[in-house]
């Protein structure tokens, strides 16, 4: 048993002795009861280096960057998750890599030791791969659904910036091969063989083993801006409310079928309203999120599983360990209403988290949310995601919220590019990127340059250019085209102009789905 501390809670005792968990989950999490130190886990410092960054601490941000750049080692041979090695890693560092302070080499590192696992039939990949030998002869086919449809954001945003097409190709071959394999009621199950295209897992809904796929094909649309990723995820959408939807709750359903096999609300499934306010869905997704807060308020959290008939938890499955999903939600629909109730469910938040789980060397996982009871770790979501979403909750003019009448110029061997004016996408683990810059730093085979250098120097000079946008008439640049704005400058060196625009840039729902976000990345030629 691990040495039991004192608790500073002297109403809320920790357990008589704490589970020493398996060797796995010692390397997967901090122990905050016990104060125990763990193995090195680039997982953690990959969280921690772009929550500095959303809070402005660049001493601490280019520490952690540092941390990484010298202790992180793939070649390894381990096995490793393809999905979670992906998200928690991939992405943090490539935003590292487009904010000019870590090398993107990292990043294509860890996406060239997963690309083993898509070589399959059907491209779905594996679950698991060997970093250094590949995938294991007597690996498993079965992968969940999220598993193989959480790729596009990540692989896409590092072809851009690589101008190695096979990380997007890969991804959207497996996205592709899900949509293929839909039932005729347009339902997709929770596991499949990778190799034969065989469900084994029938069950369809929203959260566990399904949640991502959704969630990448919206966002993967609006990064990419591309309409075929949009118009499946619509076409899911149909076919979750006819089937799954009863009273604003979504219940788990037989894919082929469409009969309920199990009438329960999942604590992951808490993303799907702040997924339905991005494609302008606002109101379901307000009735929605008020049934998941009231559940949160019955507990003080959300129990991994809740039993919707009758009103209380599922055994076994009572425990909150700090998830993210209904904060980030209410991030996102506070951005979409304004609705003070809102910030109600981040108040109870903070103060639940604070009163139940906070413990001197940490915040403890809730074991069970019936009596309290701590569980000694704490997952690196409750850092990357759950306190990420909270502050941006409450810091309405935090950078990441830019309208788009605020950015930055860049000039590329191309001409002058737009950085920094919102729209940032999170992928799935809460890793920001900017539109703006994936395009900007697009690298092409035949146009070979330095994105690192190009970055590092924009970032290094404490001068900036303000812009102002005006329309312009549409023309087209190669087979990216898009709509343009026409761009007029201030004399260099000006300091920037943190004043907003009355009428936003990137939100203007009478524009067409195509030229949405038109304005980032936009490459402004010298003679325009």
């Amino acid at each position: 048993p691990l040495p039991q501390p004192t608790s500073p809670h002297p109403s809320r005792p920790f357990p008589a002795q704490l589970p020493a968990g398996t060797a796995q989950q010692r390397c997967q999490a901090p122990r905050p009861l016990s104060g125990a130190t763990t193995s090195f886990l680039w997982e953690h410092h990959s969280a921690r280096h772009l929550y500095f960054g959303i809070l402005g601490n660049v001493s601490e941000f280019q520490r952690v960057v540092n941390v990484l750049q010298e202790g992180v080692d793939f070649d390894i041979d381990v096995n490793a998750s393809v999905f979670e090695t992906n998200i928690r890693g991939e992405l943090g560092f490539s935003g590292g890599a487009m904010s000019g302070f870590l090398p993107v080499q990292i990043s294509e590192e860890v996406a060239r030791g997963n690309l083993g696992s898509f070589q399959t039939p059907t491209g779905m990949p594996y679950g698991t791969v060997n970093l250094l030998h590949g995938v294991n002869p007597g690996e498993t086919p079965v992968t969940c659904t999220a598993g193989i449809g959480t790729f596009i954001v990540e692989f896409a945003t590092l072809s851009h910036l690589t101008g190695d097409p096979v990380f997007e190709d890969v991804a959207r071959k497996a996205l592709k091969a899900l949509w293929k394999n839909r039932s005729d009621i347009g339902l997709v199950g929770n596991h499949i063989d990778v190799i034969t295209a065989k469900w084994v897992a029938q069950d369809a809904g929203i959260g566990a083993g399904v949640d991502s796929y959704f969630e990448y094909l919206v966002k993967g649309a609006i990064l990419l801006q591309d309409k075929e990723l949009m118009s499946m995820f619509l076409e899911y959408n149909k076919a979750i409310k006819n089937y799954t939807k009863f009273d604003d709750w979504y219940l788990w359903v037989q894919m082929y079928k469409g009969t309920v096999s199990m009438p329960v609300f999942q604590s992951l499934e808490a993303y799907w309203p702040g997924l339905q306010s991005l494609i302008g869905d606002v109101d379901n997704a307000m009735r929605t999120f008020l049934n998941y807060y009231t559940v949160w308020k019955q507990f003080g959290g959300l129990p991994e599983f809740y039993n919707i008939p009758q009103g209380y938890t599922v055994d076994k499955r009572e425990g909150y360990p700090l998830r993210p999903e209904l904060i980030e939600s209410a991030m996102y629909l506070y951005r979409a209403t304004r609705d003070p109730t809102l910030l109600e469910l981040g108040r109870d938040a903070v103060e639940s988290i604070e009163k139940i789980s906070k413990v001197d060397c940490g915040f403890a996982t809730i074991k069970d949310l019936r009596d309290h009871r701590l569980d000694n770790r704490m997952e690196s979501f409750f850092l990357a995601e759950t306190i990420k979403y909270l502050y941006l909750l409450f810091d309405p003019d935090n950078f990441i919220h830019n309208d788009g009448s605020d950015f930055d110029v860049v000039v590329t061997p191309y001409g002058e590019c737009v950085l920094n004016a919102g729209g940032y996408i999170f992928n799935t683990e809460a890793h920001p990127i900017d539109p703006a810059a994936l395009h900007c730093c697009r690298k092409r085979r035949q146009e070979q340059w330095e994105v690192e250098d190009l970055m590092r120097e924009f970032y290094s000079r404490k001068k900036t250019k303000k812009f102002t946008l005006k329309r312009a008439p549409d023309h087209g640049e190669g087979e990216n085209a898009k709509d343009s704005q026409d761009a007029s400058s201030e004399k260099a060196g000006e300091k920037r102009n943190s004043k907003k625009s009355s009428h936003s840039l990137l939100s203007c729902p009478s524009q067409s789905f195509n030229s949405k976000l038109a304005v980032l990345g936009q490459v402004f030629l010298d003679n325009t």
